[in-house]
């Protein structure tokens, strides 16, 4: 039986979660592979903290440059995460002829071109199973399951903290601070969550999807983000229930003849629906093609284990890969044609959007007049509640319209003497 030694960079949650697997199911992945997959180096500049994983003797280093080129070690683990340190020490195990498995999606998703071709010259593999979605087969099955098909959408909800801070404002009528607050007292938030909370995690997530369905680079700077923080409110996320709907943060990928939708914003779906469903910190991602139709991938996008079983069906492949003299380097297509990133908004949908309007005759007619103007119809326009100092709260529901009408229209309900707070707009996908 072929021995494959695996050294692992990066000794974090994800790192000690991967160390514990393949130092607990070594005979299982014997069984299931063929090969003895042992775990000779871990790196990390933290050599004394306890991650309560028993390393054995000789593999912990701080040195993640010996333990890219020991020549022990035919299969390098990136887990550190960014862009910086990590994209180094892939470039050098790649062209140290060494396969790379990462779970880091903004390295991906900002650098994952010149990377993937750097693979491909080495002749070895890349593999990234777990960069979205952690514990969710979704990229083995973009890229493997639903390869003969043609992706027409995929809807994501694929940040854990913002999930379940949007599930617990709904639940307990808490605003977003304070969820906030316990999400970090509880672990489920980062100290800084800038990345999660303004969509920027997501919108990474988001790039390597559509990178996988329609073989491009999109540029992840120039793509339209929005997160949950400023944009949704208790009031939204309780006018949203009233309506059948509830508000989960996106990654929406849609391709049309015009060009590809690909972005990220807080958004209404139905209650009852299969992603209206999706609580607390699960992750899950629909995804429509030609000839499969609806698929859905659900369960925990992250945490130690959960990604390290990810993590760890990678190393295998690129194991096995290894012992046939076989790689697949270039896991990403490319598009035969250039495909188009619509501007946000060119971006079609329905739409939310609450109101504040002087409580006096003609206010409301004032707003439609508005709507009226630039192209965008209304499907329902309702008052909610009594009117507060002289406002009161109108909810507008549109049919199908265009981003860039839609805000032209409440900008000129915003500017005009009958508006109040600012207008609040959420897309609704159905």
């Amino acid at each position: 039986m072929d021995t494959i030694g695996v050294g692992i960079l990066g000794f974090g949650t994800v790192g000690a979660g991967v160390a514990q697997g393949l130092l607990a199911n070594r005979e299982v992945l014997r069984e299931r592979t063929g090969l003895d997959l042992e775990l000779r180096r871990v790196a990390d500049l933290d050599t004394t903290t306890d991650r309560g994983v028993a390393l054995p003797e000789g593999v912990l280093t701080a040195d993640a440059k010996a333990a890219i080129h020991d020549p022990a070690v035919q299969v390098v683990v990136e887990l550190i995460g960014g862009t910086g340190v990590a994209r180094t020490f892939v470039e050098e195990a790649l062209r140290a002829g060494k396969p790379v498995v990462t779970a880091n999606k903004k390295l991906l998703a900002e650098a994952g071109a010149p990377l993937f071709a750097l693979a491909a010259e080495r002749g070895v593999d890349l593999f990234f199973g777990a960069s979205v979605g952690g514990g969710i087969p979704i990229i083995r099955s973009l890229r493997d399951g639903l390869a003969g098909t043609r992706i027409e959408t995929i809807y994501g909800i694929l940040n854990g903290t913002c999930n379940y801070i949007l599930t617990a404002m709904e639940r307990e009528g808490r605003p977003f601070e304070e969820v906030l607050a316990d999400a970090q007292r509880l672990g489920f938030a980062e100290a800084n969550p800038t990345l999660d909370v303004d969509g920027f995690d997501t919108l990474h997530k988001a790039a390597i999807l559509a990178a996988l369905a329609y073989g491009i680079a999109p540029d992840v700077h120039a793509l339209p983000v929005q997160g949950i923080r400023g944009a949704v409110g208790a009031a939204d996320i309780a006018q949203a229930r009233e309506l059948g709907y509830r508000i989960k943060l996106l990654a929406i990928v849609k391709h049309s003849p015009d060009g590809l939708e690909l972005r990220v914003a807080p958004t209404l779906v139905p209650a009852d629906g299969m992603l209206g469903s999706v609580s607390g910190v699960f992750n899950a991602a629909m995804v429509k093609s030609d000839l499969d139709d609806w698929t859905l991938y659900y369960g925990r996008g992250a945490g130690r284990l959960p990604t390290a079983a990810t993590v760890i069906g990678d190393i295998a492949e690129a194991a096995r890969n290894l012992a046939a003299g076989t790689h697949r380097a270039v896991a990403v297509p490319r598009a035969a044609a250039p495909v188009r990133v619509k501007p946000l908004g060119e971006c079609v949908s329905r739409f939310y959007a609450r109101l504040s309007l002087k409580d006096e005759p003609g206010s409301l007619a004032a707003a439609t007049g508005a709507f009226a103007r630039h192209g965008v119809s209304i499907r329902s326009a309702v008052q909610r509640g009594a009117a507060s100092d002289g406002f009161a709260q109108v909810i507008v529901i549109t049919h199908e319209a265009r981003r860039a009408d839609m805000d032209a229209a409440l900008a000129e309900i915003a500017a005009g003497a009958a508006s109040g707070a600012a207008p609040v707009c959420l897309g609704i996908e159905e």
